[in-house]
């Protein structure tokens, strides 16, 4: 009896409470409906957005809520309301909170796509502080064309915070988040950035793509106090910073960057905390990076690196050269850092110092731009180094690190010799225990052995895993005490609740093609990752074939495209998301139009082109991308290019900021014959030292009577393209003066190549490119 009464007050109790949290409950069914709650709502309401999509729905979200009564905006079920077409969230006020929205299939027509700001041209802006983002998703919601550039997530004010959501899929200019400090308002903010899965951000081609931006560098020696912690960063490849700090105070806590092609880089500011976070890689990708040192007084301390094939700026810690009195946009001094209790595994580069020292293009740079001020008064202590192969410099001195001191290391380099920097750097045999299948603890560290007590070190007191330091001697970023599991890599502990970006792989269907008007019908009822099947025989095209999703075409008799399409449009027209394969086909034009382009404008999504085993002939272009847009592979293999105007054209992007078209051009077994200019054009202008992309080889091909009309002699152009590699290539009888000319500072290289009434191959070790700032 008294068991059936307490479940019955349990039960009252539960509805009662039930009944009082949705007292304040107002749905809304349309944007008018919205925009009315809105000016009426008080403390402690909670508008709920009916199910459905909510198209071009700019929302400015006005309130006053309190501490324990805030005003709530949210789905009727979290994910069913999806934010589509030209929509933005914007808050002004205290208290406010939202959740449960799906931004998706659409742009922000403002600057942000979610703003901590409603601005007024004529009258103050309306600030917000103590507000809330949680729940959410935003997806894909990139803006039309890749140069305009915005922010999906935009903090002002104090307080404010952005947890628990999915983010991913930026392909246009700006950070994904960017926390802005101008103003006073906007100072020592204390906002949290906290348990969010930063999805994949694909490689923009160029500067300003972070995932995560804290400040810019005019707001650089201003207070910040943001806390970035228990993020999931997967794959977060938009360019060479996944993090740029450039703020005061910022605390770094716990994060997971996992195959992200890129760094956490203290760019401006300093007093930065970069405590217990994993960096992991493959083995295998020098893409993935891991802490990029820049400024005064951070403290690295306590995380643990492996798998981390980055060198130089993406090194596993790369510690860069400052310029003498550096202005705030470019490169201050690193003084007073502390580098310590951290482990690397298996990186292949796991300190450099120096990095970005730049003496040697003293003669095409200004002062202001040569990085000659090392490191000083910089602690690397009590770090453990294992590597299975051993490295004959476990320290990379780009320039000499006589500014570090370095304290009881402990390395097991099989045997390998290594400058020990006066005893600092200590061999002893370990070995390794695994924990999970990326992390494994080194152990075996002598019973002599102990810990260096440098100043302040007593307030490292717990290790990566939240274990006690108290009364320990261990080394490391594991002290190998009562350690657990901490499932890294369980997506369940970040982001959205309510939604997974794990995808369940699928056979690919094959769609047999026997005519050519079944081609554009085939291609627009495949699937991601589908096959279209050409049978033998001769097909001809009127009207370009519009490619928007991944498909491979493919025969196995060599089947004929034969493009009599208009001039100046593509046999395939490569559109946003359009990655394409075509083996074993002959396509050919009517020297007026093109193989293969992307869309004139509105290149929100990357494309792709992969050609294999294929003759192309008789077009204008093999390969025209224009402006704003951009592939992450292109791959030319085993094909024949032959009596074309121009080959693969690749420069559109003239504004010598730093961008390009594509990431990696690979061309490999072609024969190129009597293609009159732009053989291959391959673009980035723009002198900035943190754009270390752009990717072209050449290797195992012939190029025959090509470059007539090349206007600059030049067989191969790939001007401002860091990474370059010409081997093993014949070149006859091109008119041209230079095959290429490599930039010998980058990494451009050339080898075993054999020319024949070509010009020749030249490489200039510095070459003359505007500056960017």
């Amino acid at each position: 009896m008294k068991k059936s009464l307490t479940v019955i007050a349990l039960l009252f109790l539960f509805l009662a409470c039930s009944e009082k949290s949705n007292l304040n409950a107002i749905k809304v069914n349309n944007p008018d409906e919205l925009t009315k709650a809105i000016d009426s709502a008080k403390a402690g309401d909670n508008i709920v957005l009916a199910n459905g999509i909510w198209k071009d729905v700019q929302i400015k979200f006005r309130g006053k809520g309190t501490k324990d009564n805030p005003i709530t905006i949210s789905a009727e079920t979290p994910g069913k309301v999806t934010i589509e077409g030209q929509s933005y969230l914007k808050f002004g006020g205290e208290y406010l909170v939202v959740e449960g929205l799906y931004f998706k299939n659409g742009f922000s027509p403002s600057n942000a796509v979610i703003d901590f700001k409603i601005g007024h041209k004529d009258a103050p802006d309306e600030i917000s502080n103590n507000c809330k983002v949680s729940n959410c998703v935003i997806e894909d919601f990139n803006k039309p064309k890749r140069d305009d550039s915005d922010l999906w997530v935009q903090f002002w004010g104090r307080h404010n915070e952005l947890s628990n959501s999915y983010i991913a899929g930026k392909t246009n200019r700006g950070p994904t988040v960017r926390v802005s400090i101008a103003g006073i308002e906007s100072i020592n903010n204390y906002h949290q950035i906290i348990n969010n899965h930063f999805g994949p951000r694909p490689v923009k081609g160029g500067p300003s793509g972070e995932t995560i931006q804290l400040g810019d560098s005019y707001t650089s020696m201003s207070p910040s106090h943001t806390t970035v912690a228990n993020n999931l960063f997967e794959e977060c490849n938009g360019e060479v910073e996944v993090i740029s700090s450039k703020t005061n105070f910022n605390v770094f806590k716990n994060n997971v960057f996992y195959k992200s092609e890129g760094s956490l880089v203290t760019r401006h500011g300093n007093y930065v905390s970069v405590d217990g976070n994993y960096f992991i890689g493959d083995g295998v990708n020098e893409n993935y990076g891991g802490i990029r040192i820049i400024n005064t007084g951070h403290w690295v301390v306590n995380n643990y690196f492996y798998g981390l094939k980055g060198k130089s700026f993406r090194s596993p810690l790369a510690v860069m050269n400052g310029i003498p009195k550096s202005p705030l946009n470019r490169y201050n001094q690193v003084t007073d850092v502390v580098v310590a209790y951290n482990t690397y595994v298996n990186c292949a580069s796991p300190w450099q110092f120096g990095v970005g020292q730049n003496l040697a293009q003293s003669d095409v740079l200004p002062k202001s731009e040569i990085r000659s001020a090392r490191a000083i008064r910089t602690t690397v202590a009590n770090n453990i180094v294992y590597n299975e192969k051993g490295l004959e410099s476990i320290v990379v001195e780009n320039d000499k690190a006589d500014g570090v001191t370095f304290k009881n290391n402990i390395i097991n380099n099989q045997g390998v010799k290594f400058k020990d920097f006066d005893g600092g750097i200590t061999e002893a045999s370990l070995e390794l225990r695994p924990l999970t299948d990326n992390i494994f603890i080194p152990v075996g560290i002598p019973d002599d052995f102990e810990a260096f007590e440098g100043f302040d070190f007593n307030t490292i007191e717990t290790d990566l895993l939240g274990v006690s330091r108290k009364e320990d001697k261990s080394i490391g970023a594991i002290t190998g005490k009562n350690v657990s599991n901490p499932n890294i890599l369980d997506k369940t502990k970040y982001g959205a609740s309510w939604y997974s970006n794990e995808v369940e792989a699928r056979e690919p269907v094959t769609h047999v093609v026997t005519k050519a008007e079944e081609l554009q019908t085939k291609l627009n009822e495949a699937s991601n990752g589908d096959i279209i099947a050409l049978s033998a025989g001769v097909y001809t095209v009127n009207e370009s074939l519009v490619v928007n999703k991944s498909i491979t075409i493919q025969s196995e008799g060599k089947a004929q495209l034969v493009y009599a399409g208009l001039a100046n449009t593509p046999l395939f027209s490569l559109q946003p998301y359009g990655k394409l394969t075509v083996n074993n086909v002959v396509l050919k034009g009517n020297d007026s139009n093109y193989a293969f382009a992307s869309l004139k404008e509105n290149m929100s999504n990357h494309f792709g082109l992969t050609v294999t085993n294929t003759e192309i002939s008789n077009f204008n272009y093999v390969l025209k991308a224009y402006k704003e847009s951009f592939a992450e592979r292109i791959t030319f293999e085993n094909t024949s290019i032959s009596n074309c105007e121009n080959g693969i054209e690749l420069s559109e992007e003239k504004n010598d900021k730093g961008d390009y078209n594509t990431e990696y051009l690979t061309i490999n077994s072609c024969n190129f014959d009597n293609v009159k200019q732009n053989v291959v054009d391959y673009y980035r202008g723009g002198y900035d030292e943190s754009t270390i992309g752009g990717n072209l080889l050449v290797t195992n091909s012939t190029f025959t009577n090509c470059g007539a009309k090349e206007k600059n002699k030049r067989l191969l152009n790939h001007n401002g393209i860091i990474n370059v590699n010409i081997t093993k290539n014949t070149f006859k009888n091109n008119a041209v003066q230079f095959v290429s000319i490599l930039w010998g500072a980058k990494n451009n290289v050339e080898s075993e190549n054999s020319i024949t009434n070509s010009g020749q191959l030249k490489t200039e070790e510095n070459l003359v490119m505007k500056l960017m700032y």
